[in-house]
């Protein structure tokens, strides 16, 4: 039988000790839906000698981060949803095409032309769909994130102008 390990000269990283402590949070909490309180959070910093200044710094980081996890997610279903449209069009107009073609008594010929092409188009839009890295994803969210921002500035004036107008 070995002895037991000497705690006092055990050594860790700062990223082992925040799994270590995200860990035992957890655990503590047994239950996964129990949400603490600021206080709490205050007194579990001030037990780990973190100043209070730097725990705001830390949250407002922390919400920060949230935010632009928030906007990226509804980026994705933004996109997830335009993409399931044109799906849905290429799914209805080829059906009908195909119809019609196979109806039409020579079997399936022009038909499967359209329904190459443009499937063709739609394989490239799932894929840029889907792509959720690299610079061109970043480049689009950049761009969707700019125009909602300006369609969010236009609503407000406009709906400061109209509640101003309507008092």
């Amino acid at each position: 039988m070995t002895a037991p390990e000497d705690r006092s000269t055990r050594f860790y990283t700062q990223e082992d000790i925040q799994k270590i402590l995200h860990l035992a949070i957890a655990r503590q909490a047994k239950d996964q839906e129990k949400e603490f309180s600021y206080e709490q959070l205050l007194e579990i910093a001030r037990e780990l000698e973190i100043p209070p200044e730097t725990l705001r710094l830390a949250e407002r980081d922390w919400q920060i981060t949230q935010g632009e996890i928030q906007q990226r997610q509804a980026f994705n279903n933004y996109r997830i949803g335009r993409f399931k449209k044109r799906f849905g069009k290429f799914t209805i107009v080829n059906g009908v095409l195909l119809l019609v073609d196979l109806v039409g008594g020579a079997g399936l010929s022009w038909s499967l032309y359209i329904f190459l092409f443009w499937g063709l188009g739609v394989a490239l839009d799932a894929w840029n769909t889907f792509q959720t890295k690299g610079e061109d994803y970043e480049m689009a969210f950049q761009k969707w994130y700019r125009q909602n921002q300006l369609k969010q500035t236009i609503n407000r004036v406009v709906n400061k102008f109209l509640n101003a107008w309507q008092s």
